[in-house]
């Protein structure tokens, strides 16, 4: 048996002679390539690339990790809705960004389910000026010097 990614065998429902059916699940494989899933504001995801570095701040103390953007999901649709209180509020919806951690000291344990908190570094993101002055200068033309 061979698997697409490095990891380690968990939850093993399997004895010597069992066979496996289709449909049930006999193990589970945690990925040890580390990786932290934070869910960023829809409205912060234009100011996100692949490539962009992050840190990373556990909430057990352990110093802050170093990562980068692997991925930003293009779909949502298996994470649950927020329901607004109120019907006239607009709640930014929240996008699933993978960051793959650079460096794990062997001293900081990392396990799924762990709350921490991202901090995306500077030039991250695009300058937001610079759309509004290509807008601008659409709209008004170039300005004269």
């Amino acid at each position: 048996m061979r698997a697409s990614v490095n990891g380690f065998i968990t939850n093993l429902n399997l004895a010597k002679g069992t066979y496996a059916s289709q449909g049930k699940p006999v193990m589970a494989l945690i990925d040890s390539d580390s990786y932290v899933g934070a869910y960023f504001e829809d409205t912060k995801i234009p100011h996100i690339r692949p490539g962009a570095s992050a840190e990373i701040y556990l909430t057990d103390g352990s110093p802050a990790l170093q990562g980068t953007v692997s991925r930003i999901s293009m779909g949502t649709e298996l994470l649950s809705s927020i329901n607004p209180t109120f019907t006239w509020v607009r709640l930014a919806q929240r996008v699933p960004v993978r960051i793959h951690l650079m460096h794990v000291p062997p001293s900081v344990l990392i396990s799924a389910g762990m709350t921490c908190t991202v901090v995306m570094k500077e030039r991250a993101a695009p300058e937001i000026g610079l759309g509004i002055k290509k807008a601008i200068a659409t709209i008004f033309g170039a300005p004269s010097s």
